[in-house]
């Protein structure tokens, strides 16, 4: 069976950026391919939304699924795309895909390259943030959340883990450590209202206290400051856990030390304060101290996945400097830096384009503004026809199983039978066996 007189894109990714793309694609007349590389699609707006939010998750995945009921759109699932995966880039193009849409998002975890990151105790906050939102394998690995833990960064991200540490895992201590002061703190008032409960506030009043002189020196307000950070008290959610949430503002890590493998404190940096092109930035003083920690968590942003097979520089997919179809000033289009050229068939968008902005409105926006620069592309060349065949045979040839949108709505319909059952607003199986499983896809052991 074949396709004729169409235009054909594949697109990498079935997070909002990637399903909101094909969706725009679809309806402008393209026959659109989505392969994915978990089993579920959904991406972060499924495996990166605090567990609890049901309402927002459920409003996004009705979406999603009237995305792929589409017919003009194909879904396969449980498939890597890359260098060394199920299929490159270019078995993609050997399929008869006339563009690739890359919206895999930011798939690697960006380090400082500290001494210390390999001990156990030490984690990325993604990988943490897919561990408790069950996403295979991370739902399967071991982590050490000790008594006192320390999160790396001042934003969302730190926010939410520090929720999951504070209410599910219930620590002694939470400790945000901050690179700048309080004034450049970028967490949402809305999500400080399930740990601003927990946090000791006669210790954030000494922290300020602490690092006013810096402040001030740069004409900071360190009570409008302390104000903002306090801004989500009035509608703070009642604490369920005795832990200490407490800030650490001026202070870089340097490193690791652990004991027999394992953290046992956090060496970090004093910062100061200095204007640098009309912006605040932080400057090492030198003096180091240490913390008595057993867990660390980097909240730092993350970096696109290197096995794609695009080039890659400054942890983003290196972009067309001279765009050939810009869209509000900027480009979707993969670059060769090595041969000066833009790859003339490959984009990409969401987190893909650029990793760690936003979240599902952000990449929703950027995967329709990509498909745009795609559907552009599409009208240099000619219609033309794709053989479902090859491609049927072609999955058939991985030996593995490969879900697609019917094996989605089995596996749905599995999981909603199974929360009703337990009485849970919503159930999720923790491997990629029992998925596969449920839609049968793979044997009963």
């Amino acid at each position: 069976m074949s396709i004729q007189n169409s235009y054909f894109v594949a697109v990498v990714g079935a997070g909002p950026a990637g399903l909101f793309g094909a969706r725009e694609l679809a309806a402008r007349g393209a026959h659109v391919t989505i392969f994915n590389r978990d089993i579920k699609p959904g991406g972060l707006a499924e495996y990166g939304i605090y567990p609890s939010k049901h309402v927002m998750k459920e409003g996004l995945r009705k979406q999603f699924r009237n995305v792929l009921e589409n017919p003009s759109i194909d879904y396969y699932g449980n498939i890597n795309i890359g260098s060394e995966a199920d299929l490159s880039l270019t078995d993609l193009r050997s399929l008869g895909y006339q563009a690739i849409l890359v919206t895999a998002g930011a798939q690697g975890t960006k380090w400082l390259g500290l001494p210390g990151e390999d001990l156990e105790g030490v984690y990325h906050a993604k990988d943490v943030v897919y561990f408790y939102n069950n996403l295979p394998p991370f739902s399967q690995r071991k982590f050490r959340f000790g008594k006192r833990c320390a999160i790396v960064g001042a934003g969302n991200v730190m926010v939410d883990v520090a929720r999951y540490l504070i209410r599910q895992q219930k620590v002694k201590e939470v400790i945000a450590v901050v690179r700048r002061g309080p004034a450049e703190v970028k967490f949402d008032k809305k999500e400080m209202e399930y740990v601003i409960g927990n946090l000791d506030i006669e210790a954030l009043d000494a922290e300020i206290a602490r690092v006013t002189p810096v402040m001030q020196a740069i004409q900071q307000d360190p009570q409008a400051a302390r104000a903002v950070i306090l801004e989500a008290l009035p509608k703070a959610i009642p604490v369920v856990s005795d832990t200490k949430f407490l800030f650490r503002f001026l202070a870089s890590p340097t490193q690791m030390v652990g004991e027999n493998g394992a953290l046992t404190k956090l060496e970090i940096e004093e910062n100061t304060l200095v204007m640098k092109d009309g912006e605040t930035k932080a400057k090492s003083t030198g003096d180091k101290t240490t913390l008595d920690v057993e867990t660390v968590i980097f909240a730092i942003g993350d970096k696109v996945d290197e096995n794609v097979g695009l080039p890659v520089e400054w942890n983003e997919f290196v972009k067309n400097p001279t765009p050939r179809y810009p869209v509000e000033g900027l480009s979707f289009e993969a670059y060769d830096p090595q041969k000066k050229q833009p790859i003339p068939d490959i984009f990409v968008g969401g987190w893909s384009r650029k990793a760690s902005s936003g979240l599902v409105g952000y990449a929703r926006k950027d995967g329709t503004n990509a498909s745009k620069v795609v559907w552009d592309y599409l009208q240099t060349l000619s219609p033309a026809s794709l053989e479902l065949d090859r491609i049927t045979t072609k999955m058939k040839g991985l030996n593995k199983p490969v879900v697609t949108k019917e094996d989605i709505r089995k596996l749905e319909a599995v999981e909603q039978a199974e929360a009703q059952k337990r009485g849970l607003e919503e159930f999720k199986f923790a491997t990629n066996e029992e998925m596969l499983q449920a839609m049968g896809l793979l044997e009963t052991v």
